[in-house]
């Protein structure tokens, strides 16, 4: 591997960044990138945080929680998301999930090489359905020992008869014409609740994390309904894994306030029964009342309780 090469992050404040550069694909070239903050203490422990759809890594809080419990805190900007979209890419494609593991071989390799013994791998929707396949893909080789999906995106949030009708037509199409456009996404709510410019309370870049996702081509479709599939049977992963949701999801056509107790963009329950087919050394699936989609991105008193229960349940499995 070659040296590794650090510079300041767009977070400042200790963030710092590299750029990995991966195997061209058939958009050009392709960067994956990872953000780092090293504790000033000594450890051999660490997480890496692999983002959502339509999302990148910004969290700040988060990594000074995992630092303040004695973790270095990693990150990665997956492939055509935030930090690492090039000008040949359109946001967010995709046409198979294993694209991703390239990404997450080349980070965690880096993380070892930096005297990582421990390394709990973590990903938020999208990023959850990412790493739990990675997991099952990896089992006996992994470069991790524990994982942590924060409202991991196992299904598709809609009426059954759409998921067992219109998912697979379109997935199929997909498969045959990647690059044809599809309209449709979640609610501008949801970015409404976070953002610091509407009634959140969080900044980021929105042009990395716009409020309304980029048109998609229906390759990704296939790509993520090709995961889900893989969802439905049983699934066996070599590492522990905690699975934390939201205790309800809230679904809001105007502005409410009720977006700010429940998860608004998937539907716990399908976050709930395809955990049950994760095979596990011990698998542990947890609803917090409260919570947002984004979990560490609630209101203080229930992302608190989302850390504590993260670092109650990585003493006793890590």
């Amino acid at each position: 591997m070659p040296e590794i090469k650090y510079s300041d992050d767009v977070l400042k404040n200790g963030f710092e960044q590299t750029t990995i550069i991966q195997p061209d694909d058939y958009e050009g070239k392709v960067v994956t990138t990872l953000i780092r903050k090293r504790n000033s203490e000594f450890s051999s422990k660490a997480v890496l945080y692999v983002h959502g759809f339509n999302d990148y890594f910004f969290q700040k809080e988060m990594a000074e929680a995992f630092i303040e419990k004695g973790y270095h805190f990693y990150a990665v900007d997956l492939r055509k998301y935030g930090r690492s979209i090039l000008p040949n890419q359109k946001m967010n494609n995709l046409k198979c999930i294993s694209e991703y593991y390239e990404d997450l071989d080349a980070a965690l390799s880096i993380l070892k090489k930096e005297k990582n013994e421990k390394i709990v791998l973590s990903g938020h929707s999208t990023g959850g359905l990412i790493v739990t396949l990675y997991a099952a893909e990896r089992k006996g080789s992994e470069l991790f020992d524990s994982v942590f999906c924060n409202s991991p995106f196992y299904d598709m949030n809609m009426p059954a008869y759409q998921k067992r009708i219109l998912i697979p037509i379109i997935s199929l199409i997909g498969r045959i014409v990647p690059n044809w456009p599809i309209s449709g996404s979640f609610s501008e709510f949801y970015g409404m609740s976070l953002h610091k410019t509407d009634f959140g309370e969080w900044e980021y870049n929105l042009r990395w994390k716009p409020h309304v996702v980029p048109t998609l081509n229906m390759g990704w479709i296939n790509a993520i309904h090709q995961g889900h599939l893989k969802m439905d049977k049983a699934i066996a992963i070599g590492k522990s894994i905690l699975i934390l949701h939201s205790k309800k999801s809230v679904r809001i056509s105007k502005w409410d306030d009720e977006i700010f107790s429940g998860d608004a963009i998937l539907d716990v329950n399908d976050i709930r029964v395809k955990a049950l087919n994760i095979i596990a050394p011990k698998r542990d699936v947890i609803a917090i009342d409260g919570a947002i989609h984004d979990m560490v991105l609630s209101k203080k008193s229930v992302r608190k309780l989302v850390l504590k229960t993260v670092f109650d349940w990585l003493e006793m499995n890590l």
